[in-house]
């Protein structure tokens, strides 16, 4: 089977494409490489899966049809895993025009040449943010997300909405998976856990918004590559899960475990909670569990123990 995924440079999408290839499978990456973060962290993984004579990659931009088509007609792609997409709740607010681009407009493109090259199926990242102001606790995938609080959680919630009426107009089998705060090895620079590694490490202050207290379902990397495998090998006509770690961590207590595996105290600068936040995220997983198999693994500790073990030897 030969599956095209996007974003293949992005932290998820390394970790995905690396497992596949590993099994055998063979896989065309695609990632435009964009600044958002240090685009040398991307080139390193990009490296490692070079070596993978099943791996070919193309420098695209995904908003760009004509490049994105050109990587459809060139290849017999079997299963599209769309993982590009512009992140971040907080950047959203500053710079809407990546958000248009990459997570609507991209994504049209990619599901428009699914329709019309026969894929067997789409696997599509979605996210938790897509919950927005909703109260209830955990989150299902039936509750309401009618109320999204931030740009990027709005596009996210649209990347749903069209996947549904494409799954129905074209009998175009598709899958949206809700991350739920991924973390680990090869993470992306631009996340809390992250930032609090290097300005510890540097002894530079945090900053913790809502004065501390946020909770979130912090969910492995491992974790979320065994529920999109899963994904992919059942491909189901139209359907959305949740990837979580069925549990949602005090943020305070998270910072404590890196200070701990650092043996280093953080100086700590509180403030208000910023646009666009969610104060607590919580995964319901029995969807996941019941129809993917779903069953997240790794503890918080040792998952913040391997995130660190890396950061270190990465950066000497």
């Amino acid at each position: 089977m030969k599956i095209l995924i996007t974003g293949t440079a992005g932290f998820i999408g390394f970790h995905l494409t690396k497992s596949l290839l590993r099994d055998g499978f063979s896989v065309i990456g695609v990632d435009n490489l964009n600044d958002y973060y240090d685009i040398e962290l991307k080139k390193d993984r990009l490296n490692q899966l070079t070596n993978y004579k099943n791996f070919i990659f193309n420098e695209v931009d995904i908003a760009n049809k004509s490049q994105i088509e050109e990587v459809f007609v060139n290849h017999k792609i079997s299963k599209v895993v769309n993982l590009a997409a512009q992140a971040g709740v907080r950047y959203s607010i500053d710079n809407p025009y990546a958000y248009l681009n990459s997570n609507l407009i991209g994504f049209l493109n990619i599901i428009e040449l699914c329709r019309h090259n026969n894929i067997e199926g789409l696997i599509y990242a979605s996210s938790s943010s897509v919950y927005g102001s909703n109260t209830k606790i955990p989150f299902t995938v039936n509750d309401n997300t009618d109320n999204p609080i931030s740009l990027y959680a709005a596009t996210k919630k649209s990347n749903e909405l069209v996947a549904s009426t494409y799954s129905h107009l074209y009998n175009l089998n598709t899958t949206g998976l809700r991350f739920f705060t991924v973390y680990g090895p090869w993470g992306r620079p631009d996340m809390a856990y992250y930032i609090f590694t290097n300005n510890i490490i540097n002894k530079q202050p945090i900053e913790v918004f809502n004065d501390g207290k946020i909770k979130r379902d912090f969910t492995y990397i491992d974790d979320i590559i065994f529920g999109i495998r899963a994904a992919i090998d059942k491909n189901y006509k139209c359907e959305i899960f949740n990837l979580g770690n069925n549990k949602s961590e005090n943020l305070m207590d998270f910072i404590h475990l890196i200070e701990s595996e650092l043996n280093l105290k953080a100086q700590i600068q509180f403030k208000p909670i910023q646009a666009g936040d969610i104060k607590e995220t919580y995964a319901n997983i029995e969807k996941s569990i019941s129809m993917l198999s779903y069953s997240p693994k790794t503890d918080i500790k040792l998952g913040i123990q391997s995130f660190i073990d890396w950061y270190k030897k990465y950066y000497n």
